[in-house]
């Protein structure tokens, strides 16, 4: 069902058909003198629904990425951000990447199982892992499931590699995992943050953490000695672009060490969902907002294409990078995302039947 109101806690203000479905269903009014909408809860729960996965690390080749492995724990993110380019992967499920993106929840059971047999493979070289490059691996599910906190311990345990990406506070809970890891240089932690202006992520990031406490959470995993760093993702034209700069001097501030960014991307079923949610929340700079898009996508709303799709091109995005790169130089933060973490001191699992051998070093 396609509902256009807005929904407590929630990011999107519809559930638009994924682009695989071969039916549409729209809702229209009757001519009865009731609201198409009038049955429709104002709050949506939370499902969560285990999902049994035969292999848990994605391999990626892609150029814009400074990662080759990465886990997803979680299909679907509670966190809401209408602007999440993993939405349209609800569609490969038969979901929608609007509302049922955020509310219905898949987890990976067996996910530490699964990388335990992975890594105890004979073949399996060390390379960093990445959580959390869909979809958030601190998002509230973790606080139950504790998926993430268990793949960690795994990582801990077998001295391999591991970077994360997270705007969940939750992973202040793991510290102790992440300092450990961090002594053997096997870590570091992206902390994404768009925007210091709580009224705009209120609507724009519904149940992810505030801006003040995702700043608390980069001064407390830099005191840990946790390396970690700022992802200002997405740079929304007119909406946070004017914020660059303070953002950056706040990270700095809270002891981050490295910056980056990503322009937005709005890809499949995210344009539409977008363009609701600024019809929604910000209708007088909407078309402001799009021709910006466009104008640095080629006229397009999204670009795929390698080498552009995660800064734009043109006048716009140039300026961009300009005062990124000037303002993260003046305030000392890097901006080289390289992921050399240390591989050397990974200690091979015992597979399968292997009990009771001795665990060996790669």
């Amino acid at each position: 069902m396609d509902i256009h109101k807005p929904r407590k806690g929630r990011g999107a203000g519809s559930s638009p058909a994924g682009r695989f479905d071969t039916t549409r269903t729209e809702v229209a009014d009757d001519g009865w003198g009731i609201a198409p909408d009038a049955d429709s809860p104002d709050s949506v729960a939370t499902e969560l629904r285990p999902e049994h996965a035969r292999t848990i690390i994605t391999r990626n080749d892609s150029p814009d990425i400074a990662f080759e492995q990465s886990i997803n724990p979680y299909r679907g993110c509670e966190h809401g951000c209408v602007y999440c380019y993993a939405r349209p992967s609800h569609a490969y499920v038969g979901l929608s990447p609007g509302l049922d993106f955020e509310t219905r929840i898949f987890y990976k059971q067996d996910a530490v199982r699964l990388l335990e047999s992975e890594l105890a493979k004979p073949a399996y070289r060390p390379r960093t892992i990445m959580l959390g490059a869909n979809t958030d691996p601190y998002q509230p599910a973790e606080k139950r499931l504790r998926i993430t906190r268990g793949l960690l311990e795994v990582f801990s345990r077998t001295r391999h590699p591991v970077a994360i990406v997270t705007k969940g506070v939750l992973i202040e809970r793991d510290l102790d995992l992440l300092a450990d890891l961090a002594r053997d240089h096997l870590t570091r932690v992206m902390v994404s943050l768009p925007t210091l202006d709580n009224e705009l992520k209120r609507t724009l990031e519904p149940r992810a953490a505030s801006p003040a406490a995702r700043l608390r959470v980069i001064e407390r995993l830099a005191k840990a000695g946790v390396p970690v760093g700022v992802l200002v993702a997405p740079v929304i034209p007119v909406l946070t672009d004017h914020e660059i700069e303070s953002v950056l001097e706040a990270v700095a501030a809270a002891g981050a060490s490295r910056v980056g960014y990503v322009m937005l991307r709005l890809p499949y079923e995210v344009a539409p969902l977008f363009r609701e949610w600024l019809q929604t929340h910000v209708p007088d700079a909407a078309a402001h907002v799009m021709s910006r898009v466009q104008a640095m996508r080629a006229g397009r709303e999204n670009d795929p294409c390698f080498g552009t799709r995660m800064k734009g091109q043109g006048v716009y995005a140039d300026l961009i990078a300009q005062r990124f790169r000037q303002a993260a130089r003046r305030l000392g933060l890097s901006t080289d995302w390289t992921l050399e973490l240390n591989t050397g001191s990974f200690v091979r699992p015992a597979g399968p039947g292997s009990a009771g051998q001795l665990l060996l070093q790669w």
